[in-house]
């Protein structure tokens, strides 16, 4: 059994079972909608009784939803203010996921479902009690107890109670990848993309069906309690351009912003467009947005956990390739060692690899503890290499790898070297000396502090030139080399001899 699923679990319906047929199904004559009497009563007053049993005196609304405008929820039609009317204002405020409501308030929301008045929700009490509402007056009933005294009560009232394993309406979202909350980190990274450019609107998305519209400035407090947010790119200014792009046939979503700054969304066929053409002229912009979500591309999507920071929300965001980035970014750390596949290497130097689902990179001086003067000399297409991460960047959604961290320093060997005489090669002239490479990839510096030395002005790459090491700083990476006491050195070994 599910873990999720309360041990106590029954079907309650007006429906008696001797009038099923052998596979199940109901036959009798009774009609699949609300008497909104005598009946329908019955059910309120059942549900009651199994609150009693448990020592319920509220409910918690979870993953409230209305109907769309073209689609009824059930037989009877919609109506007006979706059954919530003198529960919940015209805005919905109060009618989100998490909501507390009395049982009183709970009992008219079921009376609203069960006349599939547009409104949905699962009712529930942590672990203890829960209420779904189901297709042609099925109701589904979660207890921690076998509650007999409200199975009798259900009976008498004209009621068929029967034991089920779970509800067809329990929570199963399975979806691969964790959520991704829209925490203190969510909003780090939206600043960082609107200061790029990248980001102007957000779509909140409080109640299945239901959506607000926000530019992004500080609306983080105006949000309702656990709601699905995904972060757009600016709409189109061309507005006479995105009219022209109405599709021939199909439902679209049409958002658009008003002179005033209101920014709303209409799920619409081509059926209401001419309508719909002139409230959108006047507008300051506009987009189409299709409804299929492989067509639609949010910049990144969140749910916003409570006020103590833990996602309790148990409904899903559609995940954009940043949300999947965030899903692998958060299992990285500073330090860890991985291997990738090099898969581009750009023109200005970096080296992007494939680690597995992210596309990491490497600055040049993380290819090699030597000097590199372009990344092809250490790495191509294709390879595959070990490197360590030295940064996760979760706002701007970065790793950095470096090579060389899993190398040995070759600097530190040359630490002890430092008063020897080495023969190198002038892989470098500047004006202000030559550098020669002592070791592989290794260049020090001899300073032209004698600008008359003909020797060195004879100087040319690839020549090969015997100096002495005279200074090592590993922190700045610089090594100091003499060529001039060199020279003196000799002259006093020739005179030795």
């Amino acid at each position: 059994m599910d873990s999720n699923v309360l041990p106590y679990v029954y079907q309650i319906t007006k429906y008696d079972p001797a009038d099923r047929d052998e596979l199940g199904r109901y036959v009798g004559a009774v009609e699949a909608v609300s008497d909104h009497g005598p009946v329908e009563s019955a059910y309120l007053q059942a549900i009651a009784a199994f609150a009693e049993a448990v020592d319920v005196d509220h409910l918690v609304v979870r993953e409230p939803q209305i109907a769309l405008g073209f689609a009824n929820f059930g037989a009877e039609p919609n109506v007006e203010g979706h059954g919530l009317t003198g529960l919940f204002p015209p805005d919905l405020t109060g009618f989100h996921d998490g909501a507390r409501v009395s049982l009183a308030a709970g009992l008219e929301l079921v009376r609203a479902m069960l006349r599939d008045n547009g409104a949905w929700c699962r009712l529930e009490v942590d672990d203890t009690f829960t209420i779904h509402v189901g297709w042609d007056q099925y109701v589904y009933i979660g207890s921690t107890g076998p509650c007999g005294e409200a199975l009798a009560r259900t009976r008498a009232l004209g009621l068929f109670p029967e034991r089920r394993d779970g509800s067809p309406y329990d929570v199963d979202y399975d979806e691969p990848g964790d959520q991704r909350p829209a925490d203190d980190l969510f909003w780090d990274r939206l600043r960082w993309c609107v200061a790029a450019g990248e980001a102007a609107i957000l779509e909140e998305n409080h109640v299945y069906n239901a959506t607000r519209w926000h530019r992004l400035d500080e609306i983080r407090t105006r949000l309702t309690p656990r709601a699905r947010l995904v972060v757009w790119p600016d709409l189109f200014t061309d507005v006479d351009a995105v009219i022209a792009n109405l599709p021939e046939e199909t439902l679209i979503e049409l958002v658009w912003e008003d002179r005033d700054g209101q920014i709303t969304s209409i799920i619409a066929d081509e059926t209401q467009f001419a309508e719909l053409v002139p409230r959108i002229t006047d507008a300051r912009a506009a987009a189409l947005l299709s409804l299929y979500s492989s067509e639609r591309h949010p910049l990144f999507t969140g749910v916003l956990p409570d006020n103590d920071g833990v996602l309790r929300a148990r409904w899903r965001t559609e995940p954009t390739p940043s949300d999947e980035h965030w899903t692998i970014l958060r299992t990285l750390y500073r330090g860890q060692v991985v291997t990738g596949t090099v898969i581009e290497i750009a023109d200005f130097g970096v080296t992007f690899v494939d680690i597995g689902g992210f596309t990491a990179m490497i600055n040049i001086p993380e290819l090699s503890w030597g000097h590199v003067d372009h990344p092809t000399d250490v790495v191509a297409v294709g390879q595959e290499i070990t490197a360590e991460i030295l940064d996760v960047d979760l706002v701007r959604d970065r790793v950095s790898l470096s090579m060389k961290a899993l190398q040995a320093d070759p600097m530190a060997d040359i630490v002890s070297q430092v008063g020897h005489i080495v023969t190198g090669t002038v892989t470098k002239i500047v004006p202000f000396g030559v550098f020669v490479r002592i070791d592989d990839g290794i260049d020090g510096l001899v300073h032209n502090t004698d600008p008359a030395d003909e020797h060195v002005d004879r100087l040319k790459t690839g020549d090969a030139l015997t100096v002495k090491i005279l200074e090592v700083d590993i922190t700045r990476r610089r090594i100091t080399l003499s060529y001039v006491r060199t020279l003196a050195a000799e002259s006093k070994e020739r005179r030795h001899t």
